[in-house]
């Protein structure tokens, strides 16, 4: 571990991780922990509202879509009992209107899944005045694409007919992207 790392987190190392996918939050958990952080980890939005009221951290990492609820119900509770937290939102549906209400309700930064320990503790460690580097590996045209039917498709409760509608698609099209791998 760098002794870099460890001055820039400062004296209170308390990381909350909050994300849906178990392996996921182990990974990450495991990593931040061997870059000096003390990681807590919530599968759920209310577990981590829990965490956040009873002790909140000093930096948190937070998925936006959480299987009960939104994860920037637990980035208000971050602001109101702790204001300096600096908070990360992850996503694997990035989106601009997400990514602008996150920053309003106070995230310090907004990362798309997938990413790795390396981003993560660079956004949380970014210093709010300096512009971070562009991606090392920017989604493709295609990803993008496919990521933006994967959110209607399911905003649509899994209705091809409906999500087609909505894309102005025709719906054998859209069956046949669907059936598809996702790009890289």
């Amino acid at each position: 571990m760098a002794e870099r790392e460890l001055n820039e987190i400062g004296e209170d190392r308390s990381l909350l991780l909050v994300d849906d996918d178990e392996p996921f939050l182990r990974r990450l958990a495991r990593a931040m922990e061997k870059r000096g952080f003390e990681p807590e980890m919530a599968g759920s939005v209310a577990a981590g509202k829990a965490i956040a009221t009873a002790r909140p951290p000093a930096f948190a990492v937070v998925d936006l879509r959480l299987e009960d609820g939104n994860g920037l119900d637990v980035v208000e509770v971050l602001r109101e009992r702790r204001p300096d937290c600096r908070v990360v939102v992850l996503t694997g549906y990035g989106a601009i209107a997400t990514a602008v209400a996150a920053v309003k309700i106070g995230a310090t930064d907004y990362l798309s899944k997938p990413a790795d320990a390396n981003d993560v503790t660079n956004a949380l460690l970014a210093r709010s005045d300096a512009l971070p580097p562009p991606p090392e590996n920017p989604m493709s045209a295609d990803r993008v694409r496919w990521e933006h039917i994967q959110r209607v498709y399911e905003l649509c409760d899994r209705n091809v007919s409906e999500t087609a509608r909505r894309l102005n698609m025709h719906r054998r099209t859209l069956q046949r992207i669907l059936a598809k791998r996702s790009p890289r």
